[in-house]
């Protein structure tokens, strides 16, 4: 029994979810009295370098880790449900709703390359969320990548924004659906909001068709993941038969003279909207979460990610081409930009079908979120560094049922109240920011092996990485604030250059995938790192200060709350490690020793 476990499980007695026994949030000796909690935070400072310091392995992740939600989650995935997966995951709001916003107010009809270069970006993290998914396929995701190559507190922090991302991510779409819904009843799309006019009117659009859609699409979710991608598949086969007519009924319509003005906003422009609609990006992420539930990681999780993605891009590009060949990017309506633009081109009717499809599209999107969001909570709990009642999983589903509802609460709120351009930049900054994280860990997990990479070969690591980190923000800010200037690119682009031709030639590679790699390294993930922060520099100051007062959170919570319920866990898993090993030790001598007075006695007898 893995160190831990929850109380219930620890006395034999099976879970259900949604039920509460005592010590099933801060089981920790830290937190048995006021006095313990006293000295934990005395030792705050001893600890938090422990967590920063400390990495955890591939074995703990796969094995002991997984062992604290009491109950197996069900291998009941292939390739084929990972490629709808994905597809259902990441086809929704973000092509439905942004592509209008994006064209009217940042790209014109240069969206389409906004897609391309957001589309590349996404690519190049497939490949590296592929390689850790395949050597280390469990619930966790990013956040068990990240424990495995750099340490506790970097996951703990990129955790957070994981939830973040989830959370404003299926709100984003829940609202969506609503704008969508209304235009398939022939209404506008605020018409179902209710609008408080004392409140900010980023705030004050309330809606609680979003939530109930959230409610009813979490419930499927929590009953089974099996039939979660039965019911995906079924809807995103008739959602792309919708794309098909969207694209072939909408270039039926098309005036090449709205792509006259092709980059009205300039190249800046093109650039700003691609950080943008990186968000119509998000959710493939969700389908490296449901690694554990793979009957064979190694060949389903490549296949199902990066077909996925391609397949997703190809869409993408002609979906916004399509738009903007239909409608002059002045005329296109923000809210519903498809169905409207129908109506203007005299197809009315076409309207319903475009609604009826983007409806099944993002609801698709909600239920991989809610798989996805759940699965990471667990595997955060099961460390200990967000309570353990959110790693159970249920006996009979085989599904997290705590986590599920919990993250639907947290959704829910934030759908019902805030607006979609809110969500959409703050959803971005936290998905570029793992996403550089990740690529940045998997350089560290092919050149970095604790006792195979010499202090030299450290040094040169740390240089290397450093000047790519640099380069890549001295590029993104320059890109920034010069709109003619060129003389910063001759300094930062070389540098890229010399810090990953410099990893690539004077640093050897400490270790290698054992079924599926990343490609060209360090090439491509030097790539995503760089492409990343260049798009992170592109989001609005707002967003920023949002993402601050979130981090800023994360780091209290972690100082007063998970460093120590983390480091308790850490501590007693290692004691009983070591307890076990000793154990071990004690017996082989002991059956030794027999031996050895079998061998005796033998001899004598001779």
């Amino acid at each position: 029994m893995a160190v831990g476990e929850t109380a219930a499980v620890d006395s034999g007695v099976r879970r259900r979810g949604c039920t509460f026994q005592k010590n099933d949030f801060f089981p920790e000796e830290s937190f048995k009295s006021w006095g313990n909690y006293g000295k934990s935070i005395m030792e705050t400072p001893f600890r938090f370098k422990d967590r920063v310091l400390k990495r955890s392995s591939d074995h703990a992740e796969l094995v002991e880790i997984k062992a604290r939600s009491g109950n197996e989650m069900k291998k009941t995935l292939n390739w084929w449900d990972l490629m709808w997966f994905g597809i259902g995951a990441v086809v929704g709001s973000g092509i439905f709703v942004l592509t209008g916003l994006e064209a009217r107010e940042h790209a014109g009809p240069a969206v389409v390359l906004s897609f391309v270069v957001s589309g590349i970006s996404a690519l190049l993290s497939v490949f590296c969320y592929t390689e850790f998914a395949v050597e280390i396929p469990v619930a966790g995701g990013s956040f068990a990548y990240l424990r495995v190559e750099l340490g506790d507190f970097v996951a703990f922090i990129a955790a957070g924004n994981i939830i973040l991302e989830y959370a404003i991510g299926n709100a984003a779409v829940a609202r969506s659906w609503t704008s969508y819904f209304a235009t398939l009843c022939n209404k506008a799309p605020e018409d179902f909001r209710i609008i408080v006019h004392g409140m900010d009117p980023d705030y004050g659009h309330l809606d609680p068709i979003a939530v109930v859609a959230l409610v009813v699409i979490t419930a499927l979710a929590v009953y089974s993941t099996k039939g979660s991608s039965i019911f995906n598949y079924v809807a995103t086969i008739f959602h792309m038969a919708v794309l098909i007519f969207i694209v072939i009924a909408g270039l039926t319509k098309a005036k090449t003279a709205n792509y006259k003005e092709f980059t009205p906003f300039g190249l800046h422009g093109m650039v700003d909207a691609s950080a943008v609609l990186f968000f119509a990006y998000v959710g493939f992420d969700a389908v490296a979460t449901m690694a554990e539930e793979t009957k064979n990681p190694g060949r389903d999780i490549p296949i199902g990610l990066v077909g996925s993605m391609t397949i997703t891009t190809v869409i993408y590009c002609l979906l916004a081409a399509t738009l903007c060949l239909m409608q002059n990017y002045k005329d296109i309506d923000v809210n519903a930009p498809f169905s409207v633009a129908f109506s203007a081109v005299g197809m009315d009717w076409a309207k319903y079908i475009v609604s009826l499809g983007a409806l099944k599209g993002m609801t698709t999107v909600l239920l991989v979120g809610a798989v996805g969001q759940a699965r990471y909570l667990t595997h955060i709990a099961r460390t200990h560094m967000m309570p353990p009642w959110f790693a159970l999983v249920d006996e009979r589903t085989g599904t997290p049922i705590n986590a599920t509802i919990s993250m639907l609460c947290a959704t829910a709120v934030v759908a019902f109240f805030t607006d979609l351009s809110i969500l959409s930049n703050l959803l971005s900054i936290s998905t570029l920011f793992i996403f550089c994280l990740v690529s940045l860990a998997l350089l560290v997990r092919r050149y970095y092996s604790s006792g195979v990479t010499t202090k030299g070969n450290q040094v040169n690591l740390i240089v290397c990485l450093v000047l790519i980190i640099v380069s890549s923000i001295g590029i993104s800010a320059y890109w920034n604030n010069t709109t003619t200037g060129w003389i910063g690119y001759p300094i930062f682009v070389p540098l890229w250059f010399l810090g990953t031709g410099g990893l690539w030639l004077f640093v050897p590679m400490a270790k290698k995938p054992k079924v599926w790699g990343v490609p060209l390294v360090p090439w491509l993930p030097s790539l995503s790192i760089a492409i990343n922060i260049f798009l992170l520099g592109s989001i609005d100051t707002k967003s920023y200060i949002r993402f601050a007062i979130w981090t800023g959170f994360l780091l209290v919570y972690y100082v007063f709350l998970g460093l120590h319920a983390s480091y308790d866990t850490a501590k007693q898993y290692d004691q009983s490690k070591h307890s076990s090993e000793e154990a071990e030790k004690q017996w082989n001598k002991v059956e030794q020793g027999v031996v050895e007075q079998d061998s005796s006695t033998a001899h004598v007898s001779n």
